[in-house]
C-alpha cells in the first residue's frame, strides 16, 4: 500500500490551483503550505491524512501516472471537469475500461506538468 507521492512542479502555486480543483470532488483539500529551506511544500489530504505532495524543486516531475481512488463514478465525472476546467488535458474521458476489468470506470487529464493524472472507481 502507498503511503505518499511526491510531484515536482515547475510553477506551484498552478498546480496547487490545479490540484485544488481537481482533487476536491474526491474530497481532497490543500492542508498544508509552507517553505521548508527554501522549497515551497503544499499537503493535499483527505480524511485528516496527507498523501499527496508537490514541492518547487527542478527538474519537474513529467509523464508520471497516479490514480485516486474514487469511491463512485460520480465522482470520476466530477474530478474530470474540474481538472479540465482547471487547466487539464483530456487523456481518456470518463467511461468504463473493460478491458482493465469490468467495473473499471476512470477518466485520465494531463496535469499542466505533464503528468497523466486519474480518477477510478472499481464499484458496479
Amino acid at each position: 500500500m502507498i503511503d505518499h507521492m511526491t510531484f515536482r512542479a515547475k510553477d506551484i502555486e498552478k498546480a496547487k490551483a490545479f490540484y485544488s480543483a481537481a482533487l476536491a470532488p474526491l474530497g481532497y483539500k490543500a492542508v498544508y503550505d509552507d517553505v521548508h529551506d527554501g522549497v515551497r511544500v503544499v499537503g493535499f489530504g483527505c480524511d485528516g491524512k496527507i498523501d499527496t505532495w508537490l514541492v518547487n524543486t527542478q527538474p519537474s516531475s513529467q509523464h508520471t501516472h497516479l490514480a485516486w481512488l474514487a469511491q463512485t463514478r460520480e465522482q470520476v465525472d466530477q474530478f474530470y471537469k474540474a481538472a479540465l476546467q482547471a487547466g487539464g488535458k483530456d487523456n481518456g474521458a470518463p467511461g468504463l475500461r473493460p478491458h482493465y476489468h469490468a467495473n473499471y470506470y476512470g477518466a485520465f487529464v494531463i496535469d499542466p506538468d505533464g503528468n497523466n493524472i486519474e480518477a477510478v472507481c472499481h464499484q458496479a
